[in-house]
């Protein structure tokens, strides 16, 4: 099947594509070996997410201890990084422009 990107990197999936993997808002992009690989991504709601905790017998106290865990695992900050650059060049002054002679 063949695709267009338009020049604002937009991209029209054919149809027969979209229906062989059914109904998806979400696509995951990876890049490998020169090719872009799409891989449909079922977003899940919290009230499944909660009702699959429940099931499991997890409560709140699980879950807090289940981030704890993972935040003081965690290697380096990824997510945060960004936030913290953009806020301080949110916070330097702009130049001033020189009045023209």
């Amino acid at each position: 099947m063949l695709a267009k990107i338009t020049a604002k990197n937009q991209l029209t999936l054919p149809k027969s594509a979209t229906q062989a993997v059914g109904a998806t808002e979400y696509l995951d992009v990876q890049v490998r070996d020169g090719q872009i690989i799409l891989t449909p991504v079922r977003i899940q709601r919290g009230d499944a997410v909660r009702a699959k905790l429940s099931e499991l017998g997890l409560g709140e106290a699980d879950v807090a201890d289940a981030v704890r865990w993972a935040r003081a695992s965690a290697v380096a900050p990824i997510a945060a990084e960004p936030v913290k650059v953009y806020a301080a060049a949110k916070k330097k002054p702009a130049a001033r422009k020189t009045a023209r002679k």
